[in-house]
């Protein structure tokens, strides 16, 4: 079985499709999907369901659900397959489970391809830290179940996933500065900063890479940018560390060189106190 989360929902058994057309069903895959080899509570499917009003008839028709899930499966496996489908939807008490591997699932294996990348960065290796954030990053084609109406337990693991992808993006633009590739990184950071006009991290890097690539005057206006933009949406000034960034630039401090600060230091980080 080969699901995706990242992007569209996509599920497949041997080649087919499994996944329904009908919304809600769709999404009891997904949350499943979420979780391989964990019992997913019955409560909780019916509150993505149907939220905290579910109708009088929702264990019924979550059990329905699920019989049209395996009916798909069963189909997709074929006659010949050694488990049946209700081995792989399986019931279990007071929820459902899909007991397959977790790297069937694009987001178990971006969450490991990041949890690697992360501990190459901490050790300073940045080459497979940037290798494994971007093989993590290449498996997004989209926003996560762009294609499923979510309801209230999805839409949190939706916003954790997003959230996770920015940190992913900035964490691998990190790696990618340590190695000298602040030239190359210009253009992503000007559309990131444009997507994300109040992140002071990714204005950080786009500053750097300016700076590194001899365009001072440019990294400077996009702290005057972001400082303006701060202060006329939020009535405050940009961090102390981005405030000292700033300063540095302006005395062209040598911390701003490419292979300054400790070796676990992000962008961001270089002037924290």
């Amino acid at each position: 079985m080969k699901i995706q989360i990242l992007g569209p929902l996509s599920a497949e058994v041997n080649g087919g499709s499994i996944v329904p057309t009908a919304g809600k069903p769709r999404q009891v895959l997904a949350l499943l999907a979420l979780y391989p080899g964990r019992v997913m509570p019955v409560p909780t499917l019916m509150e993505e369901l149907w939220g905290t009003t579910p109708p009088a008839s929702a264990l019924t028709t979550l059990q329905t659900y699920i019989l049209q899930l395996r009916r798909k499966l069963g189909t997709a496996m074929g006659p010949g397959s050694p488990a049946g489908a209700k081995d792989v939807l399986a019931t279990r008490h007071g929820g459902y489970l899909l007991q397959i591997d977790g790297d069937c699932v694009d987001v178990h294996q971006y969450e490991k391809l990041v949890r690697e990348g992360r501990t190459a960065f901490g050790a300073g290796d940045n080459e497979v830290s940037a290798a494994r954030l971007r093989a993590a990053l290449d498996l997004w084609s989209g926003a996560p179940l762009v294609d499923v109406r979510v309801g209230p337990v999805l839409d949190i693991e939706v916003v954790r996933l997003q959230e996770s992808r920015l940190v992913t993006v900035e964490r691998r633009i990190d790696a990618d500065l340590r190695l000298g590739r602040h030239t190359e990184l210009i253009a992503e950071l000007a559309d990131l900063t444009a997507r994300h006009p109040q992140h002071e991290g990714l204005h950080s890097q786009a500053m750097v890479a300016l700076y590194r690539s001899g365009r001072q005057a440019s990294a400077l206006e996009v702290y005057r940018r972001l400082r303006m933009r701060l202060i006329d949406d939020l009535g405050v000034e940009p961090s102390p560390q981005l405030q000292r960034m700033h300063q540095a630039m302006l005395s062209v401090d040598p911390q701003l060189d490419v292979l300054a600060g400790p070796r676990n230091t992000s962008t961001f980080d270089l002037f924290a106190a």
